[in-house]
């Protein structure tokens, strides 16, 4: 069975959605604004000859209508990197500020790390942490390309992850751009339909569970923990975050992020969730000509989430987060 299938319920156009998810997805990088501006990279892009589009929701993004974002030289400086718009989203929802201690807990290849050190204005203490050593080249790479000072880089099973043997008690915010079945990435990968089984969806979600619920128990009261995957399936998503409600001391809330989203699903298969998913919110690919996305923000410990961070601030200018 193809598995979009599956999801035709959810979404309010199956055939535009259908369309859509057989469309070839266009080519997208960012700005590195460690290491140029926009108006920097644009005047770079007409200099190298290299067609470009500005992405009206978002100044630091441009389409590439001729592909290929690492075959200029702005991309081998490091002031820009090849990444889809929707994976742009989790790092907008968790909105790590200067000074902080974040944790990306599932990190390579690195386009949301190397995202969180650029809005942190490369200060602050990053953790990039990944369970697969062979991945971790390449986010290695990818963060001394772009100039990334402020990051470091561990292999661990996040679900097991330990902040001992770091200078601090609790991180700020974390990301958990979750491993997942990755239906939403078939307009670039269209393998994924293929070799799509309900088997490792149920498999991926235990081990979604687990890092969430790290991430929970690693930030600090009032922190931020933002969850996101790239796949449409409900038990990897909705059911997730049902789970960890249940078991975590934390609290989904609402955010805005700049493209047609719709909120999460509160039943689905006989399941019901709690009613708070509907905070989440899912990106369906007809919507924005993106890929597939799902997103959601919590917070830890019922505090209020800006409690701590003038704190971290005052901590990165004395010199100790780093």
């Amino acid at each position: 069975m193809n598995p979009l299938e599956r999801y035709e319920p959810l979404v309010d156009d199956v055939d535009a959605f259908r369309a859509a998810c057989d469309r070839p997805l266009p080519s997208v990088v960012r700005t590195n604004r460690i290491k140029a501006s926009p108006t920097r990279v644009r005047e770079a892009f007409d200099e190298a000859g290299v067609a470009h589009e500005s992405v009206d929701w978002h100044e630091g993004l441009f389409r590439l209508p001729d592909g290929n974002p690492g075959g200029n030289w702005p991309y081998v400086h490091g002031w820009i990197h090849g990444q889809e718009e929707v994976s742009v989203l989790p790092g907008l929802a968790l909105d790590p500020r200067p000074g902080e201690r974040v944790w990306d807990a599932c990190a390579a290849p690195g386009s949301k790390t190397t995202q969180i050190a650029d809005a942190m204005g490369d200060s602050g203490t990053l953790v990039a942490n990944d369970n697969n050593l062979g991945r971790l080249s390449a986010l290695r790479h990818n963060a001394e390309r772009l100039g990334v000072t402020n990051a470091v880089v561990t292999n661990r099973d996040a679900r097991n992850f330990s902040v001992k043997p770091l200078a601090f008690d609790a991180f700020d915010r974390a990301l958990v751009d979750a491993p997942c079945s990755c239906e939403g990435t078939c307009r670039k990968n269209p393998d994924v339909v293929d070799e799509w089984t309900l088997d490792h969806v149920h498999a991926v979600a235990g081990i979604q569970k687990g890092v969430l619920a790290r991430a929970v128990q690693a930030t600090r009261p009032g922190g931020v923990v933002v969850y996101s995957t790239c796949t449409f399936a409900p038990e990897e998503n909705e059911a997730v975050l049902d789970h960890v409600l249940a078991n975590e001391d934390c609290e989904l809330v609402a955010f805005d992020l700049p493209l047609d989203t719709v909120p999460g699903v509160t039943e689905w298969e006989g399941e019901s969730y709690d009613e708070s998913v509907t905070r989440a919110q899912r990106v369906y690919p007809h919507h924005n000509d993106t890929g597939g996305f799902f997103c959601a923000k919590l917070r830890v410990g019922g505090a209020e989430e800006g409690a701590g961070g003038s704190d971290a601030a005052a901590r990165d200018a004395a010199g100790v987060a780093r």
